[in-house]
């Protein structure tokens, strides 16, 4: 009789533990979504560098977080039936389903850092290609500096001065004089058109963007890597008492 209560007792916890996991499962399928369709649009920069591991970890964790919504689904049903079947179906198929969303998020965050961590990577690739209109790569990361510098206000890496001090593509084309940085980092009116071109290129600060761009980058692959990685970690913590504990009730059967 003693044992019949307990496992009543353990039966509900294991319903209500594979009622969360199935939320958070459909929670990481719709947000590692979110993190392919790559609403930041940085993914050429990642791409280009072969370091896009953010977005690999992604696409894993679509399918896990899918597969934990179907299989918390499944054992619930295994509980409920008190199938010993179909409890060690769900044990092995979770399992599976566990270590993939490990190195999801294990892919994910120690990937991050080449990016969200070092701007001297980003500003490498930057002086490399940027007005480099010889290759694809170059295209693609010209129009994607453009578009960043003119969304956030913002010029190179860590400001102007990088294309002054490095060697780059840029300044195989403009001489110093004539542009010591792109013409994207100068001020513009309502209708993009440059404020003061001679005093962008001297330098005054009203009329050229000061900050750099990097902060924007490594906030969009930050939000990227806490979305894959931070909260599969957290569904991987919740998924280990939940296994533990299903093997446990897996031998009361």
């Amino acid at each position: 009789m003693g044992e019949t209560r307990a496992s009543t007792g353990v039966k509900a916890i294991l319903i209500f533990g594979n009622l969360v996991l199935m939320m958070a499962g459909i929670a990481l399928f719709a947000e590692t979504i979110w993190v392919v369709t790559d609403p930041y649009r940085v993914y050429p920069v990642l791409g280009a560098s072969g370091k896009d591991d953010v977005f690999a970890g992604a696409w894993i964790a679509i399918f896990t977080g899918f597969s934990f919504f179907l299989l918390s689904i499944a054992g619930i049903v295994a509980v409920v039936r008190e199938s010993r079947t179909m409890v060690l179906t769900y044990l092995v198929l979770m399992l599976i389903v566990y270590f993939f969303e490990c190195a999801s998020a294990i892919t994910s965050i120690t990937h991050r850092d080449y990016i969200a961590s070092d701007p001297s990577f980003l500003k490498k690739q930057m002086l490399q290609f940027y007005s480099d209109e010889s290759s694809d790569r170059g295209r693609d990361l010209t129009r994607v500096w453009n578009r960043i510098m003119d969304q956030e206000q913002c010029c190179g890496s860590r400001g102007p001065i990088d294309w002054v001090e490095y060697t780059s593509y840029f300044r195989t084309q403009y001489n110093e004089t004539q542009a010591p940085w792109p013409f994207r980092c100068c001020t513009r009116d309502a209708d993009l058109r440059v404020l003061n071109q001679r005093g962008c290129f001297v330098g005054l600060k009203d009329f050229v963007f000061q900050k750099g761009c990097f902060d924007y980058f490594s906030t969009a692959v930050n939000r990227y890597a806490w979305a894959v990685s931070w909260f599969g970690f957290a569904i991987l913590m919740w998924t280990f008492f939940l296994l533990v504990l299903t093997i446990y009730y897996y031998t009361t059967l």
